[in-house]
């Protein structure tokens, strides 16, 4: 094998112009420039009104997503990635179908309990490959309750090598969640075992979400994701001691944003309980998430999960109060922050923060939530989004918020008809 055969060629129109890097989400500015999304939003998030690339002044600071483009570099990612596998094999000499017959191997290691973590890693290269190898170890039988088995017990053999079985365990479970077709089974068998007497596989999830890698603990927050799918399971989940206060140290802005992500994604499907939302409240989840909501590093995705948790602890009069709450420096509390959020992410996240005004201000008349917001240069934004292309949803909130202004505020708002179809420039 020479050396040209490993050198890929990335083509030049894949790469963010910003970042130089390969595209994961390209969208298209109205320049026709195409960037990476987390790149330009920063950009623009800095107070930038023009292109990088052309450095025109941007009429419009909206972009679209480019799928065609999105398709194409997936297409070439693939084609790189079976490029690599098939030199992987070549060098190797092993085929398909043998690799299948190890991994089968490596299977009966696990059912004799002699399992490594050498051998628990090549099961996760093999699922990582291709969705056929994961679709062959669903169909290989029973590798999932031996999984299950193997996490619930907390594998305590191998002495200094636990935590390293459990994190490949746990890994292998994740590559798995979407190949479960009966996932209700598999989500029914590991509570039942986190609520037996006998093995635990939330305290092994909990372990790998305090000393894992990054990946590992990414993989434990989307599998304790998955299985929170009831009441039941949601309360499991939250109540066992030391998982709440590990997820949300994963939101933590100094964190890489898959982890993040992965936390905020967790905290969502966990906290619809009051119990819990109350739970979180009281950990310190809204100055966590306001920390993101003002991170200029924060991505889309970021900031439409903080605002969406925030808009679901707004439902209990614990969080509204941590969200009204003025910061200890005498500064703005989080109601600024999610004021300064307003038409400048999403149409999604615009929708959960004018929910979570709605909420504290016009539903609970929280008076420090309405003074923080006219200090915010709240009223003006909300002006603005009644005139722009928001859902029926939001354009009722914000005009109860405004006819909630005009009645309990002295400001200029007071005399403003609502009713315009036009915004003055300020």
């Amino acid at each position: 094998m020479g050396r040209d055969d490993l050198y890929i060629t990335v083509p030049s129109f894949f790469r963010c112009p910003i970042s130089l890097d390969v595209m994961k989400s390209p969208v298209s500015l109205c320049t026709g420039v195409t960037y990476d999304r987390a790149s330009i939003q920063r950009w623009l998030d800095d107070g930038n009104n023009t292109c990088p690339a052309t450095m025109q002044v941007l009429p419009s600071k909206d972009f679209v997503p480019n799928r065609t483009l999105h398709r194409l570099i997936q297409i070439w990612s693939d084609s790189v990635h079976l490029r690599r596998a098939g030199l992987e094999s070549d060098n190797t000499g092993n085929s398909t179908a043998a690799a299948k017959e190890k991994v089968v191997e490596l299977i009966q290691q696990m059912d004799r309990r002699s399992s490594s973590v050498e051998s628990l890693a090549k099961i996760v290269r093999f699922a990582e490959k291709s969705e056929e190898n994961r679709k062959f170890l669903m169909k290989s039988g029973g590798l999932l309750p031996l999984l299950l088995e193997a996490l619930g017990s907390g594998n305590a053999g191998d002495g200094g090598n636990s935590i390293r079985i459990l994190e490949q365990i746990v890994r292998i479970i994740h590559l798995l969640i979407d190949e479960i077709q009966e996932s209700d089974d598999m989500m029914r068998l590991m509570l039942r075992k986190s609520s037996a007497g006998g093995g635990d596989c939330l305290c092994s999830l909990l372990v790998v979400l305090q000393q894992g890698s990054s990946e590992s603990r990414i993989a434990s927050a989307r599998v304790l994701e998955s299985i929170a799918v009831s009441a039941e399971s949601k309360l499991l989940i939250a109540e066992r001691e030391g998982v709440l206060p590990e997820l949300l140290k994963l939101t933590s802005p100094e964190k890489d944003s898959s982890l993040i992500e992965a936390g905020l994604s967790c905290l969502i499907a966990v906290s619809v309980p009051k119990l819990v939302k109350v739970k979180l409240v009281h950990l310190g989840a809204v100055k966590s998430l306001s920390k993101l909501l003002s991170d200029s590093n924060s991505t889309t995705s970021t900031i439409e999960k903080v605002l969406k948790l925030l808009e679901m602890v707004s439902s209990v009069k614990e969080g509204r109060a941590k969200i009204c709450e003025a910061k200890e420096e005498g500064g703005d509390c989080c109601v600024s922050a999610i004021v300064q959020r307003l038409l400048k992410v999403s149409s999604s996240a615009t929708e959960h923060a004018v929910t979570i005004l709605w909420s504290v201000c016009y539903l609970f008349k929280e008076r420090s939530a309405q003074e923080a917001v006219m200090k915010a240069n709240g009223l003006t934004k909300i002006l603005l989004l009644m005139q722009s292309n928001c859902s029926p949803c939001v354009r009722q909130m914000s005009a109860d918020l405004l006819k909630n202004f005009r009645v309990n505020s002295k400001s200029a708002i007071m005399c403003y008809d609502t009713k315009t179809t036009h915004i003055m420039p300020f």
